[in-house]
């Protein structure tokens, strides 16, 4: 299994997202991503991480989303994370506005390893302690250190 600190580099975190709705905090990760070198394509991108989300919100509530999606071609899996202070209306589940987002984009060649990525972001943002580090951290190198400590408490399997 992959973990998180072996993924989340320091060009993948955004310290604060700016977009207002779900759109555009897709459309501002993949812009992001294609940036960073990670993608070749930022509509595609945000094409498929919307269809996802057509299915039902990736915001799981507690202020969380992980949105993702699993994309023909891509070369290696990318998380990326980002925090909004002010918050965005992202259809949670429980209906709250979302404030930390963990992005996860895979090949579409490997689902087993899609799965137990989420299955540890979704693990480690169980801890309503670290989600409150996270929404008061200081800045992006902040960010990364409280998400990769966190991650580090967990075993690899």
């Amino acid at each position: 299994m992959v973990r998180i600190r072996d993924l989340l580099q320091d060009n993948l975190v955004i310290e604060e997202i700016e977009a207002t709705d779900k759109n555009g905090v897709v459309r501002e990760f993949a812009v992001m991503l294609k940036s960073a070198g990670k993608l070749q394509d930022e509509d595609a991108a945000a094409r498929i991480l919307l269809e996802r989300e057509s299915l039902g919100s990736t915001g799981i509530g507690d202020g969380v989303a992980i949105p993702h999606g699993k994309i023909r071609g891509l070369k290696e899996m990318v998380v990326s994370f980002g925090r909004s202070k002010k918050g965005v209306d992202f259809q949670a589940l429980d209906g709250k506005p979302v404030y930390l987002f963990f992005l996860l984009l895979t090949p579409d060649d490997n689902p087993g390893e899609h799965l137990r990525t989420l299955a540890r972001i979704s693990r480690i943002l169980k801890n309503p302690v670290l989600r409150g580090d996270l929404r008061n951290a200081e800045g992006g190198a902040d960010l990364q250190r409280i998400i990769l400590e966190e991650d580090g408490k967990y075993p690899q399997k």
